[in-house]
């Protein structure tokens, strides 16, 4: 069975593309490429998982990341955080060594603005296209191919690479110069952990003044309070189920990102940093892979 969901994909035409990262979103996205009919080489750091993703949806696999860009016209990435994308990209190994003037990189990695913006210089100094593309919609919207993504860089690169965006993507936005993609996926993970902690708060008081909670969220999802994570975690949080989804440590890195954000343009956010210091409980209670929904775990103790 495809690790990846059927969808109609648009005919456009095939491009070689280079795909640097196989975790869970990475894995999917580029199967939708290969699906798509595009001419996919993948790297990943653990070479098993690369053949494993040949083994399901052919193309080939590289052992370097520049031997993997080498020939692409577009060069994709999705990994960990600023250092993984930096050892990527740069140096002797890194995929800007084999990109050919003309081509493009986009990165799907949730950093910083700063290295966004590193990394656009380093590339343009060799005549290649940088885009800071990071992604919403976890990993169910990986496979499903309906990711939304935020883009920063220049018109003439992101309009190049957009139909390709699409492949695994429902919504694809250009946000304004290198980095504002990465500033636009800050206010998403703000917006993400505010809602998730009133929902936990609201859930816990419910449950503790004695209401049938299931009857309070099929009310109340019918009305102003209605949101996303309601529909989607508010059963989950009252089930103390958080096996799945976008993981604690994640987040904890993506509000990290915030939080350094914040501190260099002056932007006061604190309840984010009060949040992120509740998944700091979170991780202490065992729970670094728990889903970000898990915030209701330290007010149900």
């Amino acid at each position: 069975m495809s690790s990846i969901t059927a969808k109609p994909y648009a005919k456009t035409p095939r491009h070689r593309v280079a795909f640097l990262g196989l975790g869970v979103m990475g894995y999917p996205m580029a199967g939708h490429l290969a699906r798509a009919g595009h001419h996919v080489t993948v790297y990943n750091r653990t070479a098993t998982r690369a053949q494993a993703w040949v083994d399901e949806f052919g193309g080939r696999s590289a052992p370097t990341p520049r031997e993997a860009a080498e020939g692409a016209d577009v060069v994709l990435s999705c990994v960990g955080n600023d250092n993984d994308l930096r050892s990527v990209v740069l140096g002797d190994d890194g995929a800007l060594n084999g990109m050919a003037p003309g081509s493009r990189f986009v990165d799907h990695t949730t950093a910083s603005a700063q290295v966004a913006r590193e990394l656009h210089a380093a590339a343009a100094e060799r005549g290649v296209g940088f885009v800071d593309a990071p992604i919403s919609g976890g990993q169910a919207g990986a496979v499903n191919g309906m990711l939304t993504v935020m883009c920063g860089g220049r018109a003439t690169d992101y309009e190049s690479v957009q139909a390709i965006l699409h492949t695994y993507a429902q919504a694809v936005t250009l946000m304004g110069d290198p980095g504002a993609g990465q500033l636009c996926k800050m206010v998403n993970q703000i917006c993400v952990a505010g809602v998730l902690q009133g929902l936990a708060e609201a859930l816990a008081f419910g449950r503790t003044a004695g209401l049938d909670m299931d009857k309070a969220l099929g009310v109340i999802s019918k009305g102003a309070a209605q949101s996303w994570q309601m529909d989607h975690r508010g059963a989950s949080m009252l089930e103390g189920r958080f096996d799945f989804g976008f993981a604690v440590d994640w987040m904890r890195k993506d509000l990290g990102l915030v939080l350094d954000e914040a501190a260099r343009n002056g932007a006061s956010v604190p309840c984010t940093a009060l949040i992120d210091q509740f998944y700091a409980d979170v991780q202490r209670m065992g729970g670094k892979r728990w889903d970000t929904s898990s915030l209701i775990a330290r007010l149900l103790k």
